[in-house]
Formats: C-alpha cells, sequence, structure tokens
C-alpha cells in the first residue's frame, strides 16, 4: 500500500518519527508539493497525507486509487469534501490535539502587550538601565490582569481552556452565546451576547472555526464598540478579521493593540496593513507548533489511519 505525505516538513522538521505509518506501508515523505508535483507524487497512492496542500476534484479525478485523506491539521477546508464523499474517499481530520498550546500561546500574546517584556530587555540589553539614575524604570504602561474581563468568542475545547487560565489570573470571562457548545456552562463564565462582549471586555480572544458567518467579525461595526483600552487576540483563523479596519483601528488608537498568530493569507503579502499598523504583534502561526502538540498530532494521524484500515474510522468530516 503506497502511503504519501504531501507536505510533512511543518508536523516533522526532524524531530519527530515517521516510524508509525512505516509500519503500515510504503511511506513517501515529501516536506512540500506544489503544482505539477502533487499529481505526479500522488499516482498510485491509496492513501494521503496533507496539511495545506490543497485536494479537490481535478486532482481526484487523476488519482483513481486514492481511497483515504488525512489531514495533518484540525481544520480542513484544504480539502473538497463533498467530492472525496462522492468518490467515496474517506477524509479525516486532527481535533482537539492543540488545546494547551494555542492557550499558552494566547496568553504569550496577552502578556506581551500588557508588560512589553521584549521592549523592556532590549532597553536592558542597549544599556538603558546601566546608564538610569533610578533603580526601576518602564518604557510603557504596565498592565495587571487580575479583575480585568476577558472575552471569548468560541467556546470549545479551547476557549474552555483559555479561559481556565485567565481564572487562574483572576480575570473576569464572557463567552459570547453564539457559541454553540452549551454544555460548556459553568458559573464562572457569564454567556453575554455578542453586542455586550464587545462593549465589556478589555482583551477579546478569538477561537471559533470559520464559517461565513464568523468571517470578518472582527471589522469596523464591531470594533466601534469595543473599549479604547482594549486588546484582541487571535490564535484562530485569520480570515475572522476584516484587517483593513483592524489595522485602522490600531494606528488611530480606536483600540489598544492586538496580538495575532494568524493572517488571512499565509505567508502574508509584503502589503498586509497589519505589518505596519501600531502595537500590533505577529507570529508565524505557531500556536499548534510546540514539540508536544506536533507529538500528539502525529500519534492521532498514525491512529486515524489505523482505525480507517481495521474498517472503524474515526475522526471523519465527510461522512
Amino acid at each position: 500500500m503506497k502511503i504519501v505525505v504531501l507536505d510533512g516538513l511543518t508536523l516533522n522538521p526532524g524531530d519527530l518519527s515517521w516510524d508509525g505509518l512505516r509500519q503500515l506501508g510504503d511511506v513517501e515523505i515529501h516536506d512540500r508539493s506544489f503544482g505539477e508535483q502533487i499529481i505526479e507524487r500522488s499516482k498510485g497512492a491509496e492513501i494521503l497525507f496533507t496539511n495545506k496542500t490543497p485536494l479537490g476534484a481535478n486532482e481526484f479525478s487523476l488519482l483513481p486509487d486514492l481511497k483515504y485523506i488525512g489531514v495533518l491539521a484540525t481544520g480542513y477546508n484544504i480539502v473538497d469534501i463533498e467530492e472525496a464523499k462522492k468518490r467515496n474517499i474517506t477524509v479525516t481530520n486532527i481535533p482537539a490535539y492543540s488545546t494547551n498550546s494555542v492557550a499558552q500561546m494566547t496568553f504569550a500574546l496577552i502578556l506581551e502587550l500588557c508588560l512589553h517584556v521584549q521592549d523592556h530587555s532590549n532597553a536592558v540589553l542597549r544599556g538603558d538601565w546601566v546608564n538610569s539614575p533610578d533603580f526601576s524604570f518602564w518604557n510603557s504602561p504596565l498592565i495587571e490582569l487580575a479583575g480585568k474581563t476577558l472575552g471569548i468568542i468560541g467556546f470549545g475545547s479551547i476557549g474552555q481552556q483559555v479561559a481556565k487560565v485567565a481564572e487562574a489570573f483572576g480575570m473576569k470571562v464572557v463567552a459570547s452565546k453564539s457559541s454553540s457548545n452549551r454544555s460548556a456552562d459553568n458559573e464562572n463564565v457569564k454567556r453575554v451576547e455578542l453586542d455586550e462582549l464587545f462593549q465589556i471586555s478589555d482583551i477579546i480572544s478569538l477561537h471559533c472555526p470559520l464559517f461565513p458567518s464568523t468571517k470578518g467579525i472582527i471589522n469596523k461595526i464591531n470594533i466601534e464598540k469595543m473599549k479604547g483600552s482594549a486588546f484582541l487576540i487571535n490564535t484562530a483563523r485569520g480570515p475572522l478579521i476584516d484587517e483593513e479596519d483592524l489595522a485602522e483601528a490600531l494606528n488611530s488608537g480606536k483600540i489598544a493593540g492586538a496580538g495575532l498568530d494568524v493572517l488571512s493569507t499565509e505567508p502574508p503579502k509584503s502589503d498586509n496593513p497589519l505589518l505596519t499598523a501600531k502595537n500590533c504583534l505577529i507570529t508565524p502561526h505557531i500556536s499548534w507548533a510546540t514539540f508536544e502538540a506536533r507529538t500528539s498530532l502525529m500519534n492521532m494521524a498514525v491512529d486515524n489511519l489505523k482505525a480507517f484500515l481495521q474498517g472503524k474510522p474515526i475522526n471523519v468530516v465527510n461522512k
């Protein structure tokens, strides 16, 4: 059985093992696949794994042996799942592998916005503290999280974990009523309408899926409802934000700052307005990429394929 990994480099840059897959068939690993390489490398394969390599009707029509696609991520919009279903190709994803890591990155961004750790470290290293007449100095206002309100849009497993961390910091937590996971209700998290969440939150953190209803949820209209001192955090999906509107709000001082691990196009184009916006932290989509999270992802990918080969597929997204 031929198994092809089309773009395995981001999952495994060399610190993990593909042995789990190799025990299940003849495996070919490719760092990246583009254009004609996709078909060339996939010919004769029954099993394909993809992270961000697109697979749709054109590819399926040229790959008659294909029976299974394992998406090496939680989001699976890179695959035309309806077309795959028509062709009896099973598609699976990897849910909830990075919950702790994404929650950790969420607070890394929040804490950097509140305390400017890197900026102050840079100041010390260039000699500002050595030359200071005082035992202490700061270049930016320092903000304490205790007592602040964190508004969470999207209250699935990651949103819930972020709420737990926020509570440990002594924050008040609200979540949007539009979040569908009602079983996650608890006395420490108040459910509010989206308008109220925008109005009362000191920090808003996005953890919702990208649907037509959530695309551009951060736009000029909703930003106008936010506090001038508010921060926005996005570790979910880039297109949740209208980037022009957010850049304008940051540059005009309508809101105080943003911490983003995702953008609408990745890698971004050089003219993305957020790359030059004021007080905007941007990291290159790494909240999922801790060693521990990637290890979990690899193990779950192997388990998904094992279950499929045993005739009992799990984590299927095109039933």
